[in-house]
């Protein structure tokens, strides 16, 4: 590799926190090489370091708590001159950061300010390192505005963050960053938390921009899946370090690590139905010490042990369906005012949900997907009533839930429960978690006593994979896979026979994902719960769902068995969903690296 190629070196990198339990060291001896025009891909779970790393590379971790305590990381610039990062004064790193290096951060919503509309947040990047006027660079901005694909740009222009889509809000988000032809852009999960159609759409976005100014990325993620889409090498990091490095190539047909092999065996693979998703404690075992030993398993052997034939498939929906629905939904409309006249009468309405029909079977898991917007999270909270709909019927065990009243509904949700997408703001951050999953039977009166229900409580708790000994710990001091399965066992607590999950395991890792989802299988087979599954990811949803609907516009576009929807859909709008997956299938990283080969000769 000839040095002129090098745009950045990481040699022997230590980044450390104090904190009161001792150090941590978050990037522990990591080293690495990103070349002029490449996309280097970093992947690992939550804690794992990646987002550490790049945060270095930046100088922008803070202190104190965090330092880095050793290593370089070395800067070439086009001219020859190389300048560790690492030495750099904060006066130097000012000039280095969004001229040469620029960086996506995951929320975007946080990475805006509110206050300043859109356009003026990219003039004022561009003010900040670029000779030019207002006028110019107002102009460079609705370029990039085009470029980044957002639709009518002089709109996006003056329009405030909370205004924009999170799609959106990540284009602006990408437009800021490369505002200045940076030489790097580290993109730290800009994708993670988007439908599959925006994210594909940002993807080639990026991949497009990096070809027409030679600017390097890295590509920070937990899905493996996007890093097949985007990346030429790949870093896997596991607590601290860097277990495997290599071509994707090399990575997805041999991966060597055992760690490796469980994050690319935790997506739910698409052209196949399991019973359970391997998850990386299938494939290796770690001592206290740190010791790490390798279970002897391919991934291929692992998904075919847990392979479910399409005939079993078929007979489990049959028996589902021979039952009576325990949900019929006939012509349910829920519709928001969108405008007025000048005497206050609504002129038009959004249609979040528009004459939607289906039945439930009892014990069925009925998968909901769709993009943001389609009204799918609208129509699971008006099954619940806690929005009232416009029109149509909600029947429940033959009870009719659109003519309840209050007490009626409070005496009836002790058997329908919801998990919420955001178990960070879902738990009350004054409760411990034992209280917080105790409350519930308190109000609905379960149990003789608060003695009773902290056994039950306790017996819960280790039922989702915690420990008893949590119950008086508060939600801060658990990671967000955690406080998902204290948000299924607090669902648990009353006992009810039907659950909503609204993206309920969309921002956790991938192999944390696979830990929730084939738990939440078990508990439908233990206690025969009847699950609504609402997901933008289609691969997820394929997963766990017997049948599947597919939302567009508040209405339905597409519903039946989700396998058959999967490998024959009928309408365009499914069509362009499936085909946005990324699927790190095999063939198509061979080509793009034969491509890939070829042009680097």
């Amino acid at each position: 590799m000839s040095s002129n190629k090098i745009l950045l070196e990481v040699n022997n990198l230590k980044t450390e926190f104090h904190t009161e339990e001792g150090i941590v060291r978050a990037v522990n001896d990591v080293s690495f090489k990103l070349n002029r025009s490449e996309t280097v891909g970093i992947v690992g779970e939550s804690g794992s370091g990646k987002s550490v790393t790049s945060l270095s590379i930046m100088k922008l971790i803070p202190m104190p708590p965090g330092k880095i305590t050793g290593g370089e990381i070395l800067y070439h610039h086009k001219e020859g001159k190389v300048e560790d990062i690492v030495k750099m004064t904060e006066q130097e790193m000012r000039g280095l950061r969004g001229n040469e290096i620029s960086m996506i951060f995951q929320e975007p919503m946080t990475s805006l300010n509110p206050v300043f509309t859109c356009g003026n947040q990219v003039v004022e990047a561009i003010i900040l390192h670029q000779k030019v006027s207002k006028t110019e660079a107002r102009e460079i901005t609705l370029d990039l505005f085009d470029k980044v694909k957002l639709p009518n740009p002089s709109r996006v222009f003056g329009a405030y963050p909370h205004q924009l889509s999170g799609g959106q809000k990540q284009r602006v988000m990408i437009a800021m960053a490369m505002s200045c032809n940076p030489g790097i852009l580290i993109a730290d999960e800009p994708t993670t938390a988007l439908d599959v159609t925006v994210q594909k759409t940002i993807l080639e976005l990026m991949n497009n921009l990096k070809e027409e100014i030679e600017t390097s990325i890295i590509f920070i993620t937990h899905d493996l899946g996007v890093i097949a889409e985007i990346a030429d090498r790949v870093l896997v990091m596991y607590k601290g370090k860097i277990v495997e490095q290599g071509s994707v190539w090399d990575i997805f047909s041999n991966p060597q690590h055992p760690y490796t092999k469980g994050l690319l065996a935790c997506r739910p693979p698409l052209g196949k139905r399991l019973s359970k998703l391997p998850t990386v404690a299938d494939f290796m075992r770690e001592d206290e010490d740190g010791t790490i030993h390798q279970v002897d398993a391919s991934v291929e052997e692992m998904i075919d042990k847990v392979t479910i034939s399409s005939q079993q498939t078929k007979d489990r929906f049959a028996a589902l369906e021979a039952q009576e629905p325990v949900l019929k939904v006939r012509n349910l409309k829920t519709w928001f005012p969108s405008k007025t006249n000048f005497f206050g009468k609504v002129i038009e309405y959004v249609k979040a949900v528009d004459d939607v029909s289906f039945d439930v079977y009892p014990g069925e898991t009925m998968g909901l997907v769709g993009e943001s917007g389609c009204g799918k999270t609208t129509l699971g909270r008006t099954i619940l009533q806690l929005i009232k709909p416009m029109g149509g019927s909600v029947e429940y065990k033959g009870q009719e839930l659109t003519t309840m009243t209050n007490n009626e509904l409070r005496a009836l949700r002790e058997n329908m429960q919801i998990i919420f997408q955001d178990p960070y703001s879902s738990l009350n951050p004054r409760l411990t978690i034992g209280n917080a999953i105790m409350e519930p039977m308190q109000v609905h009166g379960k149990l003789a006593n608060d003695k009773e229900r902290r056994e039950k409580v306790e017996g819960l708790l280790e039922r989702v994979n915690m420990r008893a000994s949590h119950f008086s710990r508060y939600p801060h001091e658990f990671s967000g896979g955690q406080r998902q399965r204290i948000c299924v066992a607090r669902a648990l607590a009353l006992e009810p026979d039907f659950i909503i999950l609204d993206e309920s395991v969309s921002a956790l890792d991938v192999s944390v994902q696979a830990q929730v989802l084939n738990l939440l299988i078990e508990l439908r087979e233990e206690y025969k719960f009847t699950y609504i599954f609402i997901s933008h990811d289609l691969s997820v949803v394929k997963f766990m769902s017997d049948r599947m609907v597919v939302m567009n516009q508040g209405k339905i576009e597409e519903m039946g068995i989700a396998d058959e929807i999967y490998s024959k859909p009928k309408q365009a709008y499914t069509q362009k969903l499936i085909s946005a997956i990324p699927k790190g299938d095999l063939e198509d990283i061979k080509q793009r690296y034969v491509v890939q080969q070829a042009t680097n000769s």
